[in-house]
């Protein structure tokens, strides 16, 4: 990733959002040529030179103080998620030290805990949303990710590039460009990571929609929320999702779908579950890995 023009056009589209009059600024007179604020008026808002902001925004100034970070920040509106991307940015690791270590395995432990939430869809993802494991349901009601090659086990792929997803999932547009805003947050993170890179190039590639949501600059953390699914055998399913970074790897969430007890998505749970035999023993203590 070139992270010059990654910083610049992160910090151009947080400023094109926000209007002068929203943040307080009289108006000069002048036409606006640009979106938003201007370079200065956000110096000005930020407590720094306009030469000191042109230098950050064109990525010919790093390692700022924490304390200019926190007044870009409240400047430019952002959130916490979006400070945290703006900090990985100016950073500026040296080439190398930020490449993840490889391969991802997920604990024989916390395997086995997946494959006890036999009652709700359950998975644990990985680096660039690399679908490290998943029990029965998860597979049964998104895909089967354990029939595709490992290096296909892939979240952002499975929405993106498969078919079936826009048929099973509710509200697909949503889902789609928060999972790229995902993917946007790690490249920050990961600006060495050749895996990313080639999954955002074959998005790009592949995916019609993929290229304007990545231009959009928007980071997200996963959560919580809502998620709808399409079920071709027993119907829509609702679920309220959670989002648990797991102790000791900070690159490993455990995702959580869970259904109201009682409710037809309950119900359907269960008869799916009736459907979807979990793996014998031997095969949980193994557990999957991915590579890089």
């Amino acid at each position: 990733m070139d992270r010059r023009s990654e910083t610049a056009d992160f910090l151009r589209t947080r400023r094109a959002r926000i209007t002068p009059e929203q943040a307080g600024l009289p108006s000069d007179g002048r036409p606006r040529r640009v979106p938003g604020l201007r370079r200065e008026e956000a110096a000005r808002l930020a407590g720094v030179s306009t030469e000191y902001y042109t230098r950050l925004e064109q990525g010919r100034a790093s390692n700022p103080s924490p304390e200019v970070l926190a007044s870009l920040a409240e400047a430019l509106r952002l959130d916490a998620t979006e400070r945290e991307h703006l900090g990985d940015l100016l950073s500026r690791p040296a080439a190398g030290s930020r490449t993840p270590a490889s391969p991802q395995r997920v604990r024989p432990g916390l395997y086995l805990t997946l494959q006890a939430l036999d009652h709700r869809p359950a998975f644990i993802l990985g680096r660039r949303t690399d679908v490290l494991a998943s029990n029965h349901l998860a597979r049964a009601v998104l895909t089967d990710f354990d029939a595709l090659p490992v290096p296909q086990r892939n979240l952002a792929r499975y929405y993106l590039l498969d078919p079936k997803a826009r048929e099973r999932t509710g509200d697909w547009e949503r889902l789609a460009a928060e999972t790229v805003a995902i993917l946007r947050l790690e490249a920050g993170r990961y600006p060495h990571d050749r895996r990313l890179a080639d999954l955002v190039g074959e998005l790009t590639l592949r995916s019609p929609e993929f290229t304007t949501w990545w231009n959009d600059h928007r980071v997200l953390r996963r959560s919580h929320g809502a998620k709808v699914y399409h079920h071709p055998l027993v119907g829509d399913l609702h679920f309220a999702y959670e989002s648990f970074q797991l102790p000791g790897d900070p690159d490993q969430t455990l995702c959580l779908y869970n259904a109201e007890p009682g409710s037809p998505t309950a119900y359907s749970l269960q008869i799916l579950a009736g459907w979807n035999a979990p793996q014998t023993p031997a095969a949980a203590l193994r557990g999957p890995h991915q590579e890089g």
